[in-house]
């Protein structure tokens, strides 16, 4: 068999590296210099487009980048990755390149369009014993799954905020699907955060393993329990907010850059003052307010159901019907109901 010229190997190499994001090392084919790259990769921009998602004032903030350069990487950064108006055929071209984790269940899967979409933020929200957790440790493993299984031939970040992460779930799911158990643990980065302050500084970490390697979910359970025991009160309702819309913000940008899923779980606070009065029910609210509802591209509300057996309604996305769907927490993940013995 011949081999392919060389023009035409650099070609499909160059077209290779095109796939997926650019590094911001690149800047410096522009004039750029490795000091300010540097400094940038410091601040959690590790890729060009990072930079071109940045505002100006962000980037003069970087310590080192005055006013003048920031407008020069700026310029740059627009002229390898555009930003204006295209065509809805071009959108509707590269979406249908995006891929589906499963969930692990056929019936979640079908009510969820064929599995969590990436590219988005999808979250998962309802009481304790709902089964949010166990389906994060069930995504750990799918995730790493061929994209011919539902997969996404990548690993997983995941930041734990309440110390639910349990290694041993994730042996039982990959026995479920033939996975060397020691791999897919190695596919898993694991970080615990202890407060919204190291939270949101473990996004700029996230970034920089993510530039370095494929991965293809990070997971945040939960993204809202370090909000409620650190910022109490009206008084600091506003500060919780703002602190909470950054660190969502960052994660949409993430999901944007590296076309990562994002799965986060968030709890529920009950809201005595519903209609209907005593003999309403006592409606379950998901906290975080308006931030979190506009910041997640589909929300699903998580029930308990008889046994093992949770519900999963569809409560907000852009594209999904409102409707609900059944699936069970089983020894070896997340599966239908009709799999129990």
């Amino acid at each position: 068999m011949s081999e392919p010229a060389p023009s035409q190997q650099s070609q499909q190499e160059e077209e290779d590296f095109n796939v997926g994001p650019l590094l911001v090392s690149k800047l410096q084919e522009f004039g750029i210099s490795p000091q300010d790259i540097k400094k940038l990769s410091e601040a959690g921009l590790h890729t060009v487009e990072a930079v071109a998602y940045t505002p100006k004032k962000n980037l003069i903030a970087i310590k080192g980048i005055s006013d003048a350069k920031a407008d020069r990487i700026i310029a740059e950064a627009l002229k390898l990755i555009p930003l204006g108006f295209q065509s809805a055929t071009e959108v509707h071209a590269r979406r249908a390149e995006l891929v589906c984790i499963t969930t692990g269940s056929k019936q979640l899967d079908t009510l969820l369009g064929g599995g969590i979409e990436t590219g988005a933020i999808t979250e998962l929200f309802g009481e304790f014993r709902t089964g949010k957790s166990q389906i994060c440790h069930t995504l750990a493993v799918t995730c790493q799954l061929p994209v011919a299984m539902g997969g996404g031939e990548g690993k997983c970040l995941y930041i734990d905020t309440e110390g639910t992460f349990r290694p041993v779930r994730l042996l039982a799911v990959a026995e479920r699907y033939g996975l060397n158990g020691e791999e897919v643990l190695d596919n898993v980065a694991y970080a615990r955060a202890y407060n919204a302050d190291h939270q949101n500084q473990l996004l700029v970490t996230a970034s920089a393993l993510m530039a370095e390697s494929r991965f293809c979910l990070l997971i945040v359970d939960s993204c809202t329990a370090l909000y409620r025991t650190d910022f109490n009160g009206r008084g600091e309702l506003s500060a919780r907010q703002g602190h909470l819309g950054k660190f969502l913000r960052t994660l949409l940008r993430l999901a944007d850059e590296y076309g990562v899923a994002v799965v986060v779980t968030n709890q529920v606070m009950s809201s005595p003052d519903a209609s209907g009065g005593m003999y309403a029910a006592n409606e379950k609210k998901p906290i975080g307010g308006n931030i979190m509802a506009h910041a997640s591209t589909t929300r699903l509300q998580l029930k308990k159901g008889r046994g093992t057996t949770r519900i999963c309604k569809v409560y907000d996305s852009p594209c999904l019907p409102e409707s609900e769907g059944q699936f069970a927490i089983l020894p070896n993940g997340i599966g239908d109901p009709e799999e129990e013995v």
